[in-house]
């Protein structure tokens, strides 16, 4: 557990220290939609009648989520995402958790495993819109030590402890 933490530690010292973090302005931006180079509508998931939605503005990608991350639909999230990363070259991704009321580990692992993807080219992950059961869940999968939470109601920036 330790070893865990310290990996952690190492990895938010690391990304505080070579990463520029994520601007107010372009956060904001990115948050409103107001200049975009999507949004890009996934193919839905005929059995769920799911389509997710991405939007990139500069080096921002903002992946509005599904009212459920499960195993039925993380593949295609972490699928679309990483390939729209690659395309557009981004070094922030916002997980919008407006419409989303429900998120299984799988749905951790696709926010852990862009993280890591991001962290290694000095980039960060954000949460928007996280309601107060989903910021739940974020905080006990230990998810908010890595990633930074935006607080609509109290206009806050940065981690969430």
């Amino acid at each position: 557990m330790a070893a865990r933490e310290n990996r952690i530690e190492n990895l938010q010292k690391r990304r505080d220290r070579n990463a520029p973090s994520l601007s107010f302005e372009l956060f904001e931006n990115c948050r409103r939609g107001r200049v975009r180079a999507g949004p890009y509508p996934s193919p839905a998931i005929p059995e769920r009648g799911i389509s997710m939605q991405y939007q990139v503005e500069e080096n921002c990608l903002t992946i509005f989520l599904p009212p459920e991350v499960d195993h039925h639909n993380a593949g295609e999230i972490r699928r679309e995402a990483d390939r729209i990363v690659r395309e557009k070259h981004i070094r922030h991704i916002i997980f919008d958790f407006r419409d989303t009321s429900f998120m299984d580990s799988s749905g951790i692992g696709v926010i852990m495993g862009r993280y890591r993807n991001i962290s290694l080219i000095g980039g960060d992950v954000w949460a928007a819109h996280a309601n107060p059961r989903m910021k739940k869940i974020l905080t006990m999968s230990g998810v908010t030590k890595i990633m930074q939470l935006y607080d609509e109601e109290e206009e806050t920036y940065g981690a969430h402890e």
